[in-house]
């Protein structure tokens, strides 16, 4: 019996002085994992693989990230392939997305030192900007949640919008303040012109099932062409919004934050929390802001066909139903891991250097 509880303890306390060897059941590593690229998702509709799918099974199973880990103190399990191509998966808005993203950062078991890490997932797009499955490359991504508002039946007949910044008594008053709190963040232009020029030419699925939803937006051009890869603004809000106006809001919001050369073309939920965590996660030195790329690809507009309601538009996809959902999720898959089989494939260069468009 001593001796029994005498390895008893001592199995507790390697557990406890050195949970840097353990990275999945049964198997002992002596030091932590160089990761090459972190493929960022949202969510998931069932399982990781053998179901309908949602953001994350597409890489999951063409990736082959067969090895899981847990992640305890984030929303879901991690898998790894034999390239050291890591895929999570952080729950859906902000909140979950910051802590997801922390939680990966934070563990021991993993070096993301020199990781790219690459935000893959479905939005809506702006009609005048892009079409049904396109698919665009972030230069900005903005924060559609850190504001004050008004509630639309009090709003004042001179104001645009019940929107106002923080720290500001009107809408899109001057001039913006230099301390933000989260508003916007900024991509590296380099690695992001290198992406798009990289992926710019990928063929995306068309079918007639999308030429008829965008034949409903007559008088926007972009809208009607078949899906294209392109390179703007992304703005995220856990809450989901949708209508003709909140898209105006969304692209003079936009220009409000970077100064006017911001081009809002696409909606998320996620992506100030993701960029949040992985700037606190660049002062402690885990990872390299630098790195950082957001893709999202067009699963719906973010408005109303003209000469529709608003409303009914809505309903159509409050259950998921959006006129893109597949192509979308292959959009993301197709073009995100174009960047991610370069990366791996010139990894002896990309790992000291960024690449850069020419």
């Amino acid at each position: 019996m001593i001796r029994l509880l005498g390895r008893s303890l001592l199995t507790l306390i390697v557990l406890g002085l050195f949970p840097v060897l353990l990275f999945a059941p049964g198997t002992l590593f002596s030091k932590p994992v160089r990761i090459k690229v972190v493929v960022v998702t949202m969510f998931e509709r069932g399982e990781d693989t053998g179901d309908t799918p949602g953001e994350y099974q597409l890489w999951v199973e063409r990736e082959h990230l067969d090895q899981i880990i847990p992640l305890p103190a984030g929303y879901h399990h991690v898998r790894l392939n034999k390239d050291g191509v890591l895929g999570i998966l952080t729950g859906v808005g902000t909140a979950k997305a910051a802590a997801s993203v922390m939680a990966v950062g934070l563990n021991p078991r993993l070096d993301l030192s020199k990781a790219y890490w690459i935000v893959a997932g479905i939005g809506g797009g702006d009609p005048a900007d892009v079409s049904l499955g396109s698919a665009v490359w972030a230069d900005h991504v903005l924060d559609g949640d850190l504001a004050y508002e008004i509630d639309a039946r009090q709003i004042p007949e001179n104001w645009p919008t019940g929107y106002v910044p923080l720290r500001k008594a009107t809408p899109y008053e001057e001039p913006v303040r230099k301390e933000l709190e989260g508003e916007v963040y900024t991509l590296t232009p380099e690695l992001v012109g290198w992406a798009f020029r990289l992926t710019k030419d990928v063929p995306l699925s068309d079918s007639d099932s999308l030429r008829s939803w965008r034949a409903r937006f007559a008088g926007f051009p972009n809208a009607l062409k078949p899906p294209f890869v392109t390179r703007g603004d992304t703005l995220s809000s856990s809450t989901f919004w949708h209508g003709s106006r909140m898209n105006e809001w969304a692209n003079v919001w936009t220009r409000y934050y970077t100064g006017g050369k911001g081009n809002y073309m696409i909606s998320a939920m996620e992506d100030t929390g993701t960029m949040q965590a992985l700037t606190f996660l660049s002062q402690a030195g885990r990872v390299d802001l630098q790195r950082v790329l957001v893709l999202r690809t067009v699963s719906n507009y973010d408005r109303e066909p003209p000469g529709t309601n608003v409303a009914d538009s809505l309903k159509t996809m409050v259950s998921g139903n959006y006129s893109a959902y597949f192509p979308a999720l292959e959009a993301a898959q197709i073009v995100g891991d174009k960047v991610v089989r370069d990366i791996v494939q010139h990894w002896a260069d990309r790992e000291s250097t960024l690449p850069h468009q020419p």
